[in-house]
């Protein structure tokens, strides 16, 4: 199943600060958690991911510091700040809200999730 590139998009800031909230990452680890955690279902690109990372860093949700690795390679480390956990309990209320909203309407018009699809329609938990 592939996901609405504006899901993604709107999805993607409380995807970062959650993964974030279980622990510092830099942008690969958080490329592949966020792999696991829907898996599989959400591919995310470098291309994607930066540009999130930096206007998180921006707003002063995040902070960044640069690391050595075990390898020698140097890795920008990202760690979510008291701003940032403010702003993803936000981002919580928000998606529940809009996912209440979407499964109330679903219910009251009778929209069955067709059996093709039941598997995927699993609910991936983010770990907020």
């Amino acid at each position: 199943m592939e996901i609405n590139k504006d899901l993604i998009a709107a999805s993607s800031t409380p995807i970062v600060l959650a993964i974030l909230a279980e622990e510092d990452s830099y942008g690969y680890a958080i490329l592949q958690r966020v792999r696991e955690l829907s898996g599989g279902r959400m591919e995310w690109t470098d291309g994607m991911l930066y540009p999130v990372l930096h206007r998180l860093e921006r707003l002063g949700h995040i902070e960044a510091r640069w690391e050595v690795a075990e390898s020698g390679r140097r890795r920008k480390y990202y760690r979510i700040t008291s701003r940032g956990r403010v702003q993803l309990a936000e981002e919580r209320r928000q998606w529940q809200a809009v996912d209440a909203t979407i499964r109330g309407i679903w219910q009251m018009l009778s929209l069955p999730v067709p059996a093709s699809h039941a598997a995927s329609a699993a609910p991936v938990h983010q770990g907020a």
